[in-house]
């Protein structure tokens, strides 16, 4: 085996500081926002009440902080799912998730995600590996930054 060579128990580090192209653009919907909050327990007005967004100074329902997911994992998937990957997504257990906001997404904004593959570390058969998802709005302004780090079991592991 070598590093480039994936194999069933691990990541291929070769990938690590490649970026995937731009995703699709998303539209960001107030009933995407409301059903995200409501599965999330995110009980804020701001999250379900146009008029409430609007007088905090929205132009429309924000989403919660955590919404910056529901992009970064559709970018995501373009990684995992490149075979030269090598990950096996049935063995992909979430490790750690943060984020940090440029601004509030807000309902109606486009937004579209490059994820780029930040490390690989192995440690007994599993693989962390870590990705940043860069969120930018329909003009390329900044919106969200997600980092990522999947624990990737290898065979036996």
């Amino acid at each position: 085996m070598t590093e480039t060579t994936p194999t069933p128990t691990s990541a291929n580090d070769a990938l690590v500081g490649s970026s995937y192209p731009p995703t699709e653009r998303y539209l960001v919907s107030g009933v995407k926002i409301a059903e995200f909050a409501a599965a999330t327990g995110a009980a804020s007005p701001l999250h379900f009440d146009q008029e409430a967004a609007r007088r905090a100074g929205y132009r429309d329902v924000v989403a919660p902080p955590t919404f910056a997911v529901v992009v970064a994992q559709r970018a995501e998937a373009s990684y995992i799912d490149d075979p030269a990957a090598g990950i096996d997504f049935s063995r992909v257990v979430h490790a750690e998730e943060s984020f940090r906001h440029h601004r509030p997404i807000v309902a109606g904004d486009v937004l579209s995600t490059t994820v780029h593959v930040e490390s690989i570390t192995h440690r007994g058969g599993i693989s962390m590996v870590t990705t940043r998802s860069e969120v930018v709005d329909g003009e390329g302004r900044p919106v969200s930054t997600v980092l990522s780090t999947l624990a990737v079991r290898g065979e036996g592991a």
